[in-house]
């Protein structure tokens, strides 16, 4: 075999190799990230869902009132969105009774 021709070869072999550890770093990282994303995502929901019910005029026990507080807390600090914080604080609001300064 040529000279030329093992170090295409090789060049190959390395680029495959570099390519599916770089997959496979990918794919760790994104099941590394996914429970927390459910995670956030769960608290959320939990959070608008709670704050719905209030809105229609539901009574919630202070356990419910309590854990839905927590919560919107959580989906609070979890989230980037300058729009979601606002939903984030005005369901706190719903569900507390109270503004985070008060």
């Amino acid at each position: 075999m040529p000279p030329r021709a093992s170090f295409a070869r090789a060049g190959l072999m390395r680029t495959g190799l570099i390519r599916t550890l770089g997959r496979a770093a990918v794919l760790t990282l994104t099941l590394a990230i996914l429970p927390a994303t459910v995670f956030a995502q769960d608290e959320a929901s939990l959070c608008l869902i709670t704050a719905e019910r209030v809105d229609a005029g539901e009574t919630l026990s202070e356990a419910e009132r309590q854990e839905a507080h927590e919560a919107c807390l959580a989906a609070l600090a979890a989230t980037g969105s300058v729009v979601q914080k606002y939903q984030f604080q005005e369901a706190d609001f719903a569900i507390t009774g109270t503004r985070a300064g008060d």
